[in-house]
């Protein structure tokens, strides 16, 4: 089976992917869009895509390409501790670093670290963790790190010189797995955190009152939203649609009913599956 990931090789999307799919063919994708289009057009059966980090928040075009592709759902859920580390070429050394590569999120999650630590030394944006890396050991002779995770330390043979130094011990990243099967994913090899829904509710235009009325809906039947998350619609100001998980399991009378509901208020709902999430490894 082919799964797509967001990659390239040794970033934290592939760490993700070889550990819900070991046993699979994996397919390294230059953007979540391309993601989405693997599996749109059935180059890949699957693809995990990254969704939030517990620092930086969503990942919006995550949301968006879930948003503008309705014929592709979400299988599972999956929750990485994220580790940073900083490395360098083996032949080069801490005292000569004049410059600091990295994904500009993993710079952000490091920022304290890296201000107090290499105060003054510029800070690169790239667009990867694991393509820094890879930039980096390419890169002997000039005097560079990287910010990225383990595997690709050991992928392009670099050293660590500073491990672990996000700012923020409770750094983690919610992966998904989306596809168009809408088959619910499981593993008895991964812990299970726990059950969940997803949909996207679009309100009609001027309708007054209205998310109140969508979570009304959810609130007289009990049922608990761990995520509501509103993103523009790019059609003009104040036109959003909503991004909403309902916890624990789908119960096909009650919870279709609330979908009913939602529909007889005209609010248009593209519901993503009920799916599990899991724990992985950092």
């Amino acid at each position: 089976m082919k799964i797509a990931f967001l990659g390239p090789h040794a970033s934290f999307t592939q760490l993700a992917a070889a550990q819900l799919f070991p046993d699979d063919e994996l397919l390294p994708q230059a953007s979540i869009l391309d993601c989405f289009g693997a599996v749109e057009s059935g180059e890949a059966l699957k693809a995990v895509v990254p969704l939030e980090n517990s620092i930086e928040g969503t990942v919006s075009m995550t949301l968006d390409y879930l948003y503008k592709t309705p014929s592709i759902k979400i299988e599972a859920e999956a929750v990485m501790p994220i580790a940073h580390h900083l490395m360098i070429h083996p032949e080069n050394s801490i005292e000569e670093i004049e410059k600091i590569y990295s994904h500009p999120q993993a710079l952000a999650q490091s920022f304290h670290f890296l201000d107090t630590h290499y105060k003054g030394i510029p800070k690169q944006d790239f667009s990867s963790t694991a393509a820094a890396a890879k930039f980096v050991s390419e890169n002997r002779d000039s005097k560079i790190a990287a910010v990225a995770n383990q595997f690709a330390a050991n992928l392009y043979g670099l050293n660590i010189i500073n491990r672990n130094i996000q700012d923020f011990e409770q750094n983690h990243t919610r992966f998904i797995i989306i596809s168009k099967q809408q088959n619910k994913y499981d593993n008895s090899q991964l812990e299970t955190l726990g059950e969940k829904s997803g949909m996207l509710i679009t309100l009609p235009e001027d309708h007054p009152g209205g998310l109140h009325q969508v979570l009304s809906v959810f609130a007289w039947r009990k049922m608990n939203l761990s995520k509501i998350e509103s993103r523009t619609l790019k059609t003009g100001l104040g036109n959003y649609f909503f991004f909403i998980n309902v916890e624990g399991p789908w119960k096909d009378v009650l919870h279709g009913n609330a979908l009913k509901e939602l529909e007889s208020i005209n609010a248009d709902v593209d519901f993503l599956g009920n799916y599990k999430e899991f724990l992985l490894e950092s």
